[in-house]
């Protein structure tokens, strides 16, 4: 295990141990973690140079002690017995009545732990947390304070400024607000994901208008398209480290904005060149939604309601696409032409962005506690009192490790990421070829305008609005389930609802190709089709999150990436491939390689756990405990009340 990695395992320990002793179960962290304590300790050696103090803010206020108090290293209060100096960050857990309670740790999930994770740089040694970096030899000298000041004296205990959550139910955590509060909140975000969404397709009808106006082929057209998707995939490794650093209210307000501007810049463009490039950037400030809103249902809902929340804004994500086209083609059609799809899109992005700006709190509990730490500096005129996050110091390589390293580190070495990121991004790249697809059998083939070939995506969105209503009703089973576990979550249990086949690509292809078979029925497949679409990400989804746990942002990053260039590439080959292969035999390839993907959950679902045992991210499973509780509950389900089997009891079984 490297260093990066340990610390990660170390804070998350520290922060949260009921969910520490969850994948700890054999202790093979505790043993490394006293191994490297006793290491530290035989190498630790005085520093010879003056250290820099803890906190300015609060030492400021007591420029008169003495230079001796201003001398004492940061090193020598570290090594002070516990007694006398610091504590370690198990005794301020221990300490602290909001943390004492392992439901309060689990309930508030407090900024220690979340604050280690965002790209400020911070230092922990010793269990004290200490954020101003150490003076070394190859820093410059420490600046003095001036006007013949000394030094004021550090800090007996930092942990004693630094402002909590008071108990579980502290009514500034977001979890604790209002369901009516929660909902107005989602409903929101909701139309601020479905407006950058849907703009990422209400320009697919307008691609032909488009390609004539500027003198270009049609697949130059289709890179306003492909390029506002690729804005997908390098938006987030901006919008995902900025809403951990000041919040998600900001980067939401930030992008809506930017993406509406964009959205009119691409409206008014006099060049070809000026509706690209403005394109990209109204998608890198489109992912904003795609990146924050999924993390701001985290922040306001438990484990109970949080995979429900998910699938609501996933069904967001998805019918904005779907919706777009019919929308786009009317609009088109008129005498308003391609330019008014892209004025649509800047309305309804700043009808968002004043929403976000008036309407929106923020939600995620380490900046909220900043807030409060300002509320009391000003009203105590104590300086030092300080929530955890303004601790943080924005480090640049911290940021590319967390962002771009990390992530395809474990894209390519971890195999249940690299190959549930295959499967999810075709799937994805599927949902954006049918942009073209449909364009190309009901206008093509069955002779619709722009407008009434739109309306064939409704097909896909009843087969979406099914899935959604799936999960919502399998829901209370997945939690019946989950609290019989000791709220310990089984990755595979996900998985199911994902092994679905690939007949509706085959219906779409042999019924839509001829024109002589009525159109209602290739409108059919899509049912079909976006069942299987939805399902498969949103289980695949909760796949990677239940089993990469403090890894899962990262995971998750890779995920979005990858996924992201599918869905701008697969548009640019669409017209060629179907062209030249037919629509019947274009939608079969896309079918037979859908079907070599079919296995993929049924590998995981029978060997997920052997495969994560291998893992250098994910938690090994405890095998022994499952087995026993698999033995119990295979036991009590042998016989009901009245001496017959149960059918529910067998259907609960792992």
């Amino acid at each position: 295990m490297n260093q990066e990695d340990y610390n990660v395992l170390r804070d998350e320990a520290n922060a949260e141990p009921r969910r520490y002793s969850q994948w700890d179960s054999h202790g093979q962290f505790r043993e490394e973690a006293a191994a490297r304590r006793e290491a530290a300790a035989r190498e630790h050696q005085e520093p010879e140079e003056v250290l820099a103090p803890v906190d300015t803010r609060s030492s400021s206020s007591s420029s008169t002690s003495s230079t001796s108090s201003a001398s004492q290293t940061l090193e020598q209060i570290r090594t002070q017995p516990q007694s006398v100096a610091g504590t370690t960050a198990a005794s301020i857990i221990s300490r602290h009545p909001t943390e004492r309670d392992p439901e309060a740790i689990r309930r508030i999930e407090t900024h220690r732990s979340q604050q280690q994770h965002t790209v400020g740089k911070t230092l922990t040694e010793g269990g004290r947390t200490i954020t101003r970096r150490l003076t070394s030899r190859k820093e410059k000298p420490m600046p003095k304070m001036g006007a013949d000041k000394q030094y004021p004296p550090l800090l007996p205990e930092q942990e004693e400024y630094v402002v909590e959550y008071d108990g579980p139910d502290d009514p500034l955590h977001a979890q604790n607000w209002k369901m009516s509060r929660k909902l107005y909140i989602g409903a929101i975000l909701a139309f601020d994901a479905l407006a950058a969404t849907m703009g990422s397709s209400i320009f697919s009808p307008g691609i032909g208008q488009v390609s004539m106006h500027f003198g270009v082929i049609m697949e130059v057209g289709t890179l306003g398209t492909s390029l506002f998707v690729f804005g997908y995939a390098f938006g987030p490794l901006c919008w995902a480290p900025m809403s951990e650093l000041y919040g998600r209210r900001l980067p939401l307000v930030i992008a809506a904005f930017g993406f509406s501007i964009f959205s009119i810049a691409v409206a008014v463009g006099k060049d070809l060149q000026t509706v690209l490039i403005c394109r990209f950037f109204a998608g890198i400030f489109g992912s904003c939604p795609l990146a924050v809103v999924a993390a701001v249902f985290a922040d306001m809902f438990d484990n109970r309601l949080r995979g429900l929340a998910v699938a609501v804004f996933s069904a967001t994500v998805f019918m904005g696409p779907l919706l777009a086209p019919f929308i786009g083609g009317f609009i088109t059609e008129s005498y308003l032409g391609w330019r008014w799809t892209e004025y649509i899109s800047a309305i309804m992005g700043f009808t968002a962005f004043g929403l976000i700006a008036v309407f929106l709190p923020e939600t995620y509990p380490p900046v909220v506690l900043i807030s409060k730490a300002e509320e009391l500096r000003r009203r105590t005129k104590n300086w030092g009192i300080h929530a955890k996050q303004e601790e943080i110091e924005v480090d640049f390589k911290e940021l590319i490790v967390k962002n771009v390293s990390r992530p395809m580190r474990i894209l390519f070495t971890e195999p249940i990421v690299l190959l549930i990121t295959l499967y999810m991004s075709f799937i994805y790249g599927i949902l954006y070829l049918f942009l073209t697809a449909y364009a190309l059998v009901f206008q093509g083939v069955y002779g619709w305008t722009s407008g009434v070939s739109g309306l064939a995506y409704f097909g896909m969105l009843t087969g979406e609005i099914i899935a959604f209503i799936y999960v919502v009703l399998d829901n209370p089973r997945y939690a019946r389930k989950l609290a019989a576990n000791n709220n310990i979550p089984v990755p595979e249990w996900r998985l199911p609802i994902s092994m679905a086949g690939a007949g509706g690509l085959f219906w779409f292809g042999w019924s839509g190709y001829t024109g002589k078979v009525h159109w209602i029925v290739p409108v059919l497949s899509g049912i079909f089709t976006g069942f299987g679409i939805f399902s498969i990400f949103l289980s695949l989804l909760n796949y990677i999150v239940d089993a990469y746990l403090m890894f899962a942002a990262s995971a998750l990053a890779a995920n979005t990436f990858m996924r992201s260039l599918f869905g701008g590439i697969f548009p640019l080959f669409a017209t060629y491939m179907f062209d030249g292969m037919g629509i019947e035999w274009a939608s079969t390839l896309l079918g037979c390689v859908a079907l070599l993907l079919v296995p993929m959950p049924i590998l995981f679902y029978l060997y997920g756990k052997k495969i994560r045992m291998k893992s250098k991210f994910a938690p090994a499973p405890d095998i022994e405990q499952d087995k026993r509780r698999d033995e119990e509950s295979r036991g009590a389900a042998d016989l009901s009340s009245d001496g017959t089997p149960t059918r529910e009891k067998e259907e609960d079984k792992i």
